[in-house]
């Protein structure tokens, strides 16, 4: 399920490659004094019964990379990248997606600074 400034996914079916999850993942712009706009992003949920909770930002030109660090942060907590929570429903994903574009004032062609992707972890 999305809506701005939040998409959840969970499955209730336990497989043989892909444990019960429930996640929400939720974010918003923040302003930094020093790097601008961020996308602060927060998950929060269980991976076969285990609770996890993790944060983490983004610099507005790195933003469009979010789903790699949610799957990777996912995948850290037991989830399987086979079973991307983000690529479950890629309709949803692509709102999102253009969501988070629109609330950064981000375009496609716009210039990426190379030390950002160092300094968010890509």
């Amino acid at each position: 399920m999305f809506e701005p400034g939040h998409l959840h996914r969970a499955n209730q079916f336990v497989s043989a490659d892909q444990p019960i999850f429930n996640i929400d993942l939720y974010y918003e712009v923040r302003q930094d004094p020093v790097e601008g706009a961020m996308l602060h992003m927060r998950m929060v949920g269980e991976v076969a019964g285990k609770a996890f909770e993790e944060a983490f930002e983004l610099h507005r030109d790195t933003a469009f990379n979010f789903a790699s660090v949610a799957t990777r942060l996912a995948q850290k907590h037991g989830l399987p990248t086979s079973h991307s929570m983000i690529m479950r429903g890629h309709d949803e994903y692509d709102l999102m997606f253009e969501h988070i574009r629109s609330i950064l004032g981000a375009h496609s062609g716009d210039p990426v600074d190379f030390d950002h992707l160092e300094k968010d972890g890509l």
